[in-house]
């Protein structure tokens, strides 16, 4: 049984072995490398170990008996089933032959031990085109030492049954136990000292095929992911990028409020985050030079896989080089035939001051009662 495949073995055909983000990885550190496009080498733990994995602790049964007692139309007992499935994978062990295996794949990787890793999950569900999976699953960051990797692989494991990910596959009519997963063990890019966001080959709110829109943030790209920063924003013209020289046609100024960096061996954490300093927030993130090659290398992305994209990248703010990290394709307006654009105007006026303010994704505007919703355990108050 194959346990290990290092990145130059993987292709984008290789979902059901590696998952969909380690398949990926492996297509662009294979295909697109001589286009100059930077990808960080590493392996994936394959899905066949995660069942290994399952089998050797004898877990098969009791997952599955757990998740036959959910409640998939009000998603009552949801936080119930999923502590249950999750407890069960903390409580198991890795097999002694895998462990092995991963151990001489990162000894092999990183011979001097003088990086830090990502681990990342990667489910054979994922980053499909038409369902994504994107934060379901944990990843890892600033990850070193044999024992804290093997640990990370297993909170991986463990996050398969998130009660989101749990609820994200129901959504999507995924047996919960036809999905395995994937583990990628990935070089870190030092993006805690530089500056790091994610890229959408069209317009992410209105669909627009013609621009890239690319955000960034100081630090790891965590918080962008994730939503918890405001970034700097950036439009770029497919048509000019490489050929005329205003291919930047729009940006706007992110207020940057935190850069997540290393934490110091003490603290308990690998990552936290620190406020930033007012001289990071009234500057742009990225500079038009990096910004317009991160340009290049999207449209060269979208070009390879055929369709638009969902694209990370970090800039090692060490080497001041840039790197993809991911790449997917994206899943809200890429298979869209015909591009639309609906305008709201709101004609009455507020009583009251708003009671709350925030970034939001889309314009639009609604009207009805507000659910507050602390949890997925609430999911069963929040009507049609």
């Amino acid at each position: 049984m194959s346990y290990i495949l290092p990145f130059t073995q993987l292709r984008n055909t290789d979902v059901a072995t590696v998952g969909g983000k380690n398949a990926s990885l492996g297509e662009m550190f294979n295909t697109l490398g001589s286009a100059g496009i930077r990808v960080p080498d590493g392996f994936a733990v394959t899905a066949a170990a995660f069942r290994y994995f399952l089998t050797s602790n004898q877990l098969v049964a009791p997952l599955t008996a757990a998740l036959a007692k959910l409640d998939t139309t009000t998603l009552q007992n949801l936080a119930a089933i999923g502590k249950t499935c999750r407890d069960l994978l903390q409580a198991a062990t890795l097999p002694a032959d895998m462990t092995e295996a991963i151990l001489a794949a990162h000894h092999q990787l990183n011979p001097t031990h003088d990086f830090s890793v990502a681990v990342r999950s990667s489910a054979t569900a994922e980053d499909l085109p038409d369902a994504s999976f994107a934060g379901q699953h944990e990843s890892y960051l600033n990850i070193s030492g044999d024992a804290n990797i093997l640990a990370a692989v297993q909170r991986c494991y463990v996050s398969l049954f998130n009660d989101r990910a749990i609820k994200y596959r129901i959504d999507n009519h995924f047996e919960h136990m036809d999905v395995a997963l994937s583990v990628g063990v990935q070089r870190m890019v030092r993006s805690d000292v530089g500056s790091a966001g994610v890229a959408f080959t069209l317009d992410p709110e209105s669909g627009n095929p013609n621009v890239i829109y690319v955000t960034s943030s100081w630090g790891l790209g965590e918080n962008v992911v994730q939503g918890a920063v405001n970034p700097d924003e950036f439009y770029l013209f497919k048509a000019a990028i490489g050929s005329k020289p205003r291919a930047i046609i729009n940006r706007r100024l992110g207020s940057k409020e935190h850069r997540m960096v290393y934490a110091k061996l003490d603290e308990g954490h690998p990552v936290v985050n620190i406020e930033t300093t007012a001289m990071e927030r009234s500057h742009y993130s990225l500079s038009d030079a990096d910004l317009l090659l991160l340009g290049q290398w999207c449209l060269r992305i979208e070009q390879h896989y055929g369709m638009a994209m969902d694209v990370e990248w970090a800039r090692d703010g060490r080497s001041g080089e840039l790197f993809i990290v991911q790449a997917r394709p994206e899943t809200v307006h890429g298979g869209d035939k015909d591009l639309s654009v609906k305008e709201y105007t709101l004609l009455s006026r507020p009583a009251a001051m708003p009671l709350c303010r925030g970034r939001a994704v889309g314009r639009a505007i609604s009207a009805g009662r507000v659910c507050v919703v602390h949890s997925l355990e609430d999911a069963s108050r929040v009507q049609q």
